[in-house]
């Protein structure tokens, strides 16, 4: 069954998934490149991002290479795609990637404002969604052909889904750098209530890899166990 995921999105130790103050200058706000020092060597990385050879081979790299297994599709805030506010002016920025962005499916954007399709090397075609996450996401599982939809954040649109328990699987890396602001991914959630455990974790220097998936429950009959109880399982 196809699943919602989230993969490889890193958080500070204080729970912020960016910095303030994001620009064309600052992409991830300001000192949100410092979280992913685990990433960026990795050979997952260098081979999606950069095009390059090489990299570490390592947990991180583990980690990094489940984050695009399986993925039929993304879908991402306005401000993972660029730093526009406001109405389109033009059709000139493409994302923040270049001409071969390490996407290679569909990707739904979610914003406000309309925009066309557009398709870049590699088999990326950014859609643009006006009429909110629910419909991102029928969009995006309908062009995944029956793999996962990767939601690549940024961290508001992460608690958008949250919030309506449609995240399936959420893996965080946790990086020992502290932000002090920005934007915090739990703030206000209590995701216990939301149904949601935590099914793995895995520490290296330079992230603590965190699993979290939904928590199914399941009842026992009392007729054949003796007593009613109830076992935990995730999917």
């Amino acid at each position: 069954m196809s699943k919602l995921r989230v993969n490889a999105f890193t958080l500070s130790l204080d729970g912020y998934g960016a910095g303030p103050d994001q620009d064309l200058q600052n992409p991830l706000g300001v000192g949100g490149e410092s979280l992913h020092k685990w990433f960026v060597d990795t050979r997952t990385f260098r081979e999606m991002v950069l095009g390059q050879d090489g990299g570490t081979t390592d947990v991180n790299e583990a980690f990094a290479a489940r984050s695009f297994e399986n993925v039929g599709a993304w879908i991402l805030g306005r401000n993972m795609f660029g730093p526009i506010r406001g109405e389109w002016p033009d059709d000139s920025w493409k994302g923040w990637w270049g001409d071969n962005p390490p996407y290679h499916v569909p990707v739904f954007v979610l914003t406000h404002h309309k925009r066309e399709p557009i398709t870049i090397e590699g088999g990326t075609t950014f859609h643009f969604v006006t009429d909110g996450i629910h419909s991102a996401l029928e969009q995006a599982k309908a062009a995944a052909g029956g793999k996962d939809v990767r939601v690549g954040g940024g961290v508001a649109t992460i608690r958008q889904y949250l919030q309506e328990k449609l995240i399936d699987e959420m893996h965080l890396a946790v990086a020992p750098v502290l932000l002090g602001s920005g934007e915090n991914l739990f703030a206000g959630l209590d995701m216990l209530k939301l149904g949601y455990i935590c099914s793995e974790q895995v520490a290296t220097p330079l992230a603590t890899h965190v699993t979290i998936k939904r928590a199914y429950v399941q009842l026992f009959s009392p007729s054949l166990y003796g007593e009613k109880g109830a076992i935990v399982r995730t999917g």
